[in-house]
């Protein structure tokens, strides 16, 4: 019998490290993505009318509390005291989606009364809060724009001793769990968790053209974010309320980082009513300002940062494709970014228009087919399609637990592909075979599922009852 008398290499660090890294991602990442693949068995369907009356404990229910009636025409029983941490408030700033949803929010809730204390970082040089007694802005001392949490909660305590706070809401991670788990009254809004940023990281690799070289940068992203998702599983429980801005990221939350079912609050975030509508002149104003003809064949429009985690890979290839077919389509780019110029490149019959203001967002909406949201990001959900929505278009999106669970819940609404070019140019496709009627058809069935649920009112009236129920710390009854 012969015995092979080689000597084993060393396995070098950077193998182990390798080894270890992909461990994690099989450990974690495939039981997550069948989690989250799985249907949600809640509320998601409302809009076929076919789901039974809630009655019960609201604390305990496990789909949006959006999907519920909730009296706008009375005032809260109990106006609260309400703090918020927000890393930034956005004043005269183009802001991100958590700081819109922390101003859209709380300016509701004060508009129905409650007394709100928004403690956040110094505004932009030149820049000065509003002088409005509610929400009342306390910008600590320090670095424009650079969140202190320690300034920050200084303010709030001094603030507290003063007159006791009903309640305490902290966007995401703005007041650390060492601090929050002192607060038994306080809830935290989750816009992204780390296991679903491990998805994005996965699928932005996965656009990478056979020529391109692995990014350094990914593998030291994916090394850092397993950890990251073990200590978020950790800490998570520090917090009292979670609210979830979707349904899977609720389910995620129950599933997967193990916060008991009455812990745990799916409300959607809302965009305000007033701001984005169907307005057809409008949209045909704004058509012909910029230079479209009226026998277009489709009009597609996108909004937001111009990044590649947003998919402008995705969708600048498949529309250089989709333009060669159909040169009578046209593609409206709403935003500032790296991007811009390659859609500039594509020739005339894409219009990059650069950042815009709410008003001219209202006419980019109204002036559109179809909006397109490629996104390469499951976390979070994107306010641009609730806007869009609102305004009475179909969208095209990712087909994203999230997104397929809480925004697309019904084919009417619009297209869903997967995120690469084959995908998203099959739904291109389909939206230009409809046509301009068709599709019409199907901005009103978004309008109407949009006014139910995304309205900046029916989320601040989900916040006051979740608030209340917090302030009284009770069963808390719904029927």
């Amino acid at each position: 019998m012969a015995f092979n008398s080689k000597t084993k290499k060393p396995i070098s660090t950077s193998q182990s490290r390798l080894c270890t890294t992909l461990f994690f991602i099989v450990l974690f990442t495939i039981p997550a993505l069948l989690l989250l693949h799985t249907p949600t068995v809640s509320l998601c369907t409302t809009f076929s009318g076919n789901v039974k009356p809630f009655s019960g404990d609201l604390l305990a229910a496990k789909f949006a509390w959006n999907r519920l009636p909730f009296d706008e025409h009375h005032p809260p029983p109990t106006p609260l005291k309400i703090a918020v941490f927000s890393r930034k408030w956005p004043i005269g700033t183009t802001p991100g989606g958590m700081e819109r949803h922390a101003y859209t929010l709380h300016t509701a809730l004060s508009r129905r009364g409650h007394q709100v204390h928004v403690f956040t970082s110094p505004p932009p040089d030149g820049e000065t809060p509003t002088s409005s007694s509610s929400p009342h802005i306390h910008c600590h001392e320090g670095e424009p724009g650079r969140w202190r949490y320690n300034k920050a909660w200084e303010q709030f305590v001094e603030e507290n001793q003063t007159e006791p706070f009903d309640v305490v809401h902290s966007e995401s991670v703005a007041l650390p769990h060492w601090l929050a788990r002192n607060l038994k009254n306080l809830a935290v809004s989750w816009h992204g968790i780390a296991l679903e940023s491990l998805q994005s990281d996965i699928f932005q690799d996965l656009i990478r053209k056979p020529t391109e070289p692995l990014s350094p940068a990914f593998n030291k992203s994916v090394q850092m974010v397993i950890p990251k998702v073990l200590n978020e599983i950790r800490f998570f429980h520090s917090y009292a309320h979670h609210v979830a801005i979707s349904d899977s990221c609720g389910e995620m939350l129950r599933d997967v980082y193990q916060i008991p079912d009455k812990r745990v609050h799916v409300i959607l975030n809302g965009v305000d009513e007033d701001d984005f509508n169907e307005d057809s002149k409008l949209g045909n104003s704004f058509r012909a300002k910029i230079g479209i003809p009226s026998n277009a064949s489709l009009v597609l429009g996108v909004a937001g940062r111009l990044v590649k985690d947003k998919g402008h890979p995705l969708l600048h290839e498949a529309f250089s494709r989709f333009v060669e077919k159909n040169p009578d389509a046209y593609l409206i780019v709403a935003g500032s970014g790296p991007w811009g110029n390659r859609y500039r490149d594509l020739g005339p019959r894409v219009l990059v228009l650069g950042s815009m203001s709410p008003t001219e967002l209202r006419a980019f909406y109204n002036a559109i087919d179809v909006f397109v949201n490629p996104t390469l990001r499951p976390q979070g959900l994107d306010l641009t399609l609730m806007e869009a929505m609102m305004s009475g278009k179909p969208v095209m999106a990712s087909r994203f637990p999230s997104i397929k669970g809480t925004i697309v819940v019904d084919d009417e609404f619009g297209f869903m592909f997967s995120p690469n070019v084959e995908s998203l140019l099959e739904s291109l496709e389909a939206a230009v075979s409809d046509g301009s009627k068709r599709l019409a058809q199907r901005g009103k069935a978004c309008r109407q599922y949009a006014a139910a649920m995304f309205t900046a009112r029916k989320m601040a009236l989900a916040y006051e009852r979740l608030f209340l129920c917090i302030k009284n710390n009770t069963f808390c009854t719904y029927t």
